[in-house]
């Protein structure tokens, strides 16, 4: 059950790209939590792309954007869900996903920053009660975490 916000800068991805974009961080995500398939488990991966003007936006006290793509990712999963192994994947797949979906033809190096933020059990508030991880299993279907 992540939620998943993604910083780009404003036009580095047109809109059939993001829409893309949305969709494989979506795939990479379920698959990386080990989520179920039914439409009601794949409903609990949240992923949003929020364009940021380029003037507010700096690596290294400088603009970038004519050499690089740079894009932060931050990623929400309950506590317990991923393993070291499994955090290693999931950011190498979601660079990957993000790497895909830039233009064909662009030349500028894409820099992400993802961070797998692990939310504390019993922190998480879902439709106004707080979720532990059995709770999240359940309804996500996590299968290396089901009994």
């Amino acid at each position: 059950m992540p939620n998943i916000l993604i910083k780009v800068p404003t036009g580095a991805f047109n809109l059939p790209q993001r829409h893309q974009l949305l969709r494989s961080v979506s795939d990479v995500a379920m698959i990386n939590e080990h989520m179920g398939d039914a439409p009601q488990q794949r409903m609990l991966c949240w992923v949003l792309i929020e364009e940021v003007q380029a003037d507010q936006w700096l690596c290294g006290g400088v603009a970038p954007h004519a050499q690089v793509v740079p894009c932060m990712v931050i990623v929400k999963v309950p506590a317990g869900v991923l393993d070291t192994p499994m955090r290693q994947r999931y950011v190498s797949e979601l660079h990957g996903a993000l790497q895909s979906n830039l233009a064909a033809g662009d030349q500028r190096r894409l820099l992400s920053s993802i961070q797998i933020e692990e939310v504390v059990d019993g922190t998480w508030g879902a439709n106004g009660e707080i979720w532990h991880l059995a709770d999240f299993t359940r309804a996500a279907g996590y299968g290396h975490l089901a009994d």
